[in-house]
Order: C-alpha cells, then structure tokens, then sequence
C-alpha cells in the first residue's frame, strides 16, 4: 500500500509537469510593522515551535543513540522557528530556503520515527539520515530547477503514508491518538495557510499565515508530548 501510494504520488506529480514557486506567495495578509519589526505576527507566531522543540529536549534519555531521531526531530522544529521567523522578516525566495530546509529535516524525522514506532526499529534508525539527505535534496532540486514538484512530494507523501502506517501496523500498545490529532490540525493549518486573507478579514486581528503557525505547533506539542510521557513511564 506504502509504495503503491508513493508511485501514483509520484506518478501524479510527473503528469502535472513543472510546478513553480508563485511569487504571490510571499505576499501574507498581515503585513503589519510592530517594534520595528516587519509582518510581526507570522514572524512571532513562530514561538510555539521553538518551545515545543525545546520541551521535546528536555525529555528523559533523548540522547540515547537509540533516540536519535527523536532528537532530530526536536532539532528540526527549533530550526523550523528560526527558518520561518527568518523568512518571515523579508519574505522572498532567498529567505524562503531557510524556512524549508528545516522543515524536510521534521517531515523526514518523523517519518523515521513513524517506522521506527509502528514497523521495525532498525529500518526506522537507519532510514533517517537517507530521508533527511532526500527532503534536503528536494530544497537544491527546486533551488536548481525552480520546481517545486520534490519538495511537495517530500512534505505531503508523509502525510499520506503515516495514516496507512498506524492503521495497519501493529503500535504494540502505542498510543495513537496523538499521530490523528496531528495530522488533523496539520490539515486545519493548511486551510488557514490558503485562507489567510479570509482569515485576517473575518477576525481584524490575525491571519490565517499565523494561525498555521499556531495550529501546527499545537499537533507537535501533543505528539511529543506524548513521548515525553512514554519516556517518564519506561523511566
């Protein structure tokens, strides 16, 4: 089921052909200056991944070697704060690369985690450095090319492939709500992120660029949350 959905994935990203970076995408609702600093809110909307990174740190034995990618995990979603923040300050292409790098660092440690937890340790372990060089390959493809098509590939198979994992692998007793709340408010994120002028219409006071921001650090939190859990438990 993994490799057929990975194929007519692919298989429908190479039907769709060249797929550019928009360059209305830099253009955000709330543009607002405050203290000096420019699109303040879609750049301190970033705060909640750095503490979630920095909660998910502070777990019992995440620098055992066998924690390795939870580590990087915990790592890639501070750099996600420090990337987006970045980008956010002067939103253009060039800035847009630092804001994605560490994003296919979190999708693809995940993703090992996701393996490691639901289908085997070992493959899971040894998958995360080949999967972080793919995710960081996706960025120089599309830097290289203008497209886009790898990156998506990259961001959104994992979504498509971790529900396929945990309904049909055995967890051995692992919890798997945290994965479904999660996936769902990654989901809502996305539709703030398309509605962000909406958003920031309806509400006055905030878009929906930052509300993703929000409502994606909240599904990170319940999840390593839950591994902080697990941690104190086996502890």
């Amino acid at each position: 089921m993994l490799i057929a959905l990975a194929v007519v994935t692919g298989m429908g990203l190479i039907l769709a052909g060249n797929i550019p970076q928009d360059d209305d995408y830099h253009l955000f609702a709330d543009s607002r200056v405050v203290a000096g600093i420019p699109n303040f809110w879609n750049v301190v909307s970033n705060l909640p991944f750095l503490a979630v990174g920095m909660f998910g740190l502070l777990i019992p034995g995440t620098f055992h070697k066998d924690k390795r990618s939870y580590l990087v995990l915990y790592l890639g979603i501070i750099l996600v704060a420090i990337g987006s923040a970045y980008y956010h300050l002067d939103s253009n292409n060039s800035t847009l690369v630092w804001d994605r790098l560490p994003m296919t660092v979190a999708f693809m440690s995940l993703c090992s985690i996701v393996i490691e937890e639901f289908i085997a340790q070992k493959p899971g372990r040894t998958s995360l450095i080949p999967m972080i060089l793919a995710g960081i390959l996706s960025v120089v493809y599309w830097i290289s090319t203008g497209d886009l098509r790898l990156y998506v590939f990259i961001q959104f198979y994992p979504m498509l492939a971790i529900p396929v994992i945990v309904i049909t692998f055995r967890s051995g007793g692992r919890d798997t709500r945290p994965y479904w709340t999660l996936l769902v408010l990654y989901g809502v994120a996305k539709v703030f992120e398309h509605f962000d002028p909406q958003t920031y219409e309806l509400l006055g006071f905030i878009s929906g660029h930052s509300l993703k921001h929000i409502a994606a650090a909240t599904g990170l939190f319940v999840l390593v949350n839950s591994y902080r859990n697990n941690a104190l438990v086996k502890g």
